[in-house]
């Protein structure tokens, strides 16, 4: 490949990563926000979300949702909710390994 190739290659990633973000703000956004608002204890829709939101939670937008979504699901499952932060660690807060490689 060459620098163009790889550059047409960047910028096509990050227009699919920037469609993810658009479309998960456009899906589970609200589905979140109702289920805060409501005070659901819907597990599956909680952890559904969860897993969505996860996926493109590089982006910081989501990022705040996904803290918010867990910090509201906390009080009624402590043990799942931090098994859905150590998803999210182990997906993307790789630092450690980016710092022991360098």
């Amino acid at each position: 490949m060459d620098k163009k190739e790889i550059k047409e290659l960047g910028n096509a990633i990050m227009t699919l990563q920037r469609e993810a973000v658009a479309q998960t703000l456009l899906i589970w956004k609200p589905e979140a926000e109702r289920i805060i608002d409501t005070n659901s204890k819907d597990i599956n829709a909680i952890e559904h979300t969860l897993d969505a939101l996860c996926e493109v939670a590089f982006d910081d937008e989501i990022l705040v949702l996904f803290k918010k979504l867990c910090r509201y699901y906390y009080d009624i499952d402590p043990q799942a909710t931090a098994e859905q932060i150590q998803f999210y660690r182990e997906m993307w807060d790789n630092n450690d390994e980016i710092e022991s490689d360098g």
